[in-house]
C-alpha cells in the first residue's frame, strides 16, 4: 500500500490516471476502503506497558496501511478528468472518518499537552523510563501519520473543487479544516486546513 500510494502520486502528477479502466479503478477503491476502515476507528489509547512487540508492531501496521490507503484512494479521486464512477461517496466518507478519528485522538494528544487524557481517571501513568521509552516507540509512527495526514487534508481541499459532496459530509469536513487552529505545535496542517477552509467557504 505505501507503493501503491507513491505510484498514485506519480500518476496523478503525469495526468495519466484517467487512462485506467474504470471498473478496475473502482474495484481498486472498493478494496482500499476496507483497508481504511481497519483503522479508521483505530484506539491508540493502548496500555502499551502491557503490550507486547507483536502487538505494538501489528497496530503500527494497520495505522500505517490504512493511512497509504487513504492517500491513494484520494490521488485516484483528485486526478485530472477521472470519470464520476470513482466519487465514490462511501470510500469520501471512510477517507474523512479515518482523518478525522486520528486528528482528534493520535495527533492532537500528541502534538498538544492540552488535548491529552488520561484515560484512568488522573495520576501518573508510568514511571517516567516506561513512559519516555513508549514515547520514542510510537513517535516515528506518529510523524508519519502526521505527514499523511497533512496530505489528506491538503488533496480534500483539491477534491472540494471537483466533486460535489453531501451536507453532512461538508459539515464533517468544515469541523476538520477549522479545529487545528485551536492545537498548538502543528503549523503545517494549520497551513493544509487553510486550504480546505478555502474551498469550503467557495464551496
Amino acid at each position: 500500500l505505501s507503493e501503491l500510494g507513491s505510484e498514485s502520486a506519480k500518476i496523478k502528477a503525469m495526468g495519466i490516471m484517467d487512462k485506467l479502466s474504470t471498473d478496475k479503478t473502482v474495484k481498486v477503491l472498493n478494496i482500499l476502503e476496507k483497508n481504511i476502515q481497519d483503522g479508521s476507528k483505530l484506539s491508540t489509547l493502548l496500555n502499551h506497558n502491557n503490550d507486547t512487540e507483536d502487538e505494538e508492531r501489528l497496530w503500527r501496521d494497520l495505522l500505517t496501511k490504512s493511512a497509504d490507503a487513504c492517500l491513494t484512494a484520494i490521488n485516484i479521486m483528485t486526478s485530472p478528468n477521472m470519470p464520476k464512477a470513482v466519487y465514490i461517496e462511501d470510500v469520501i466518507e471512510r477517507v474523512i472518518q479515518y482523518t478525522k478519528f486520528h486528528l482528534q485522538n493520535t495527533l492532537y494528544p500528541q502534538y498538544d499537552p492540552v488535548y491529552r487524557v488520561d484515560p484512568h481517571g488522573g495520576g501518573v501513568l508510568s514511571s517516567k523510563a516506561k513512559r519516555a521509552k513508549c514515547s520514542t516507540h510510537k513517535q516515528r509512527v506518529i510523524v508519519m501519520l502526521y505527514n499523511k495526514v497533512c496530505d489528506i487534508v491538503s488533496s480534500l481541499s483539491e477534491l472540494l473543487e471537483i466533486q460535489l459532496l453531501t451536507d453532512t459530509t461538508i459539515l464533517q469536513v468544515s469541523s476538520m479544516g477549522i479545529t487545528p487552529f485551536f492545537v498548538e505545535n502543528v503549523s503545517e496542517l494549520q497551513l493544509c486546513a487553510i486550504k480546505l477552509v478555502t474551498a469550503v467557504s467557495i464551496f
